[in-house]
């Protein structure tokens, strides 16, 4: 997985500066690993993961897609999902994970929902039950 920084800074007011530009992705997802760490229904999902691998992975798509400095160039979302099997439920309580994460850190709850429409159309890649 390649993971590029463009020459570019953050547009102004980006989600990815209201989120805490680089500081505040590692925060989050560091919060969401954990999350998924103490959850018995989603770890399982996790548990042949290499964790460092994911984490970088992670805050660099998470980058990308919150408008900032970096460039996603890892598996798209159905190829890394393939063989997964992730129903709806599972999911939903993924993603009910990363609200409690984005909580955590102490993202408003009009930016947590600005974050997930972001993500949303990642879902048809992911659930393939």
């Amino acid at each position: 997985m390649a993971v590029t920084l463009s020459a570019c800074q953050s547009t102004p007011n980006s989600f990815y500066q209201q989120v805490g530009e680089q500081a505040g992705l590692e925060r989050l997802v560091d919060a969401f690993i954990k999350q998924i760490g103490q959850d018995e229904v989603i770890f399982p999902y996790f548990k042949q993961t290499n964790v460092s691998h994911f984490r970088t992975g992670f805050i660099t798509h998470m980058c990308d897609v919150l408008d900032g400095p970096c460039k996603y160039e890892g598996d798209s979302m159905a190829q890394i999902h393939t063989g997964m099997k992730i129903n709806e439920h599972d999911f939903n309580h993924t993603v009910d994970l990363l609200i409690a994460a984005m909580t955590d850190v102490g993202l408003s709850h009009r930016l947590q929902n600005k974050i997930l429409a972001r993500l949303a159309p990642l879902r048809a890649q992911i659930i393939k039950i």
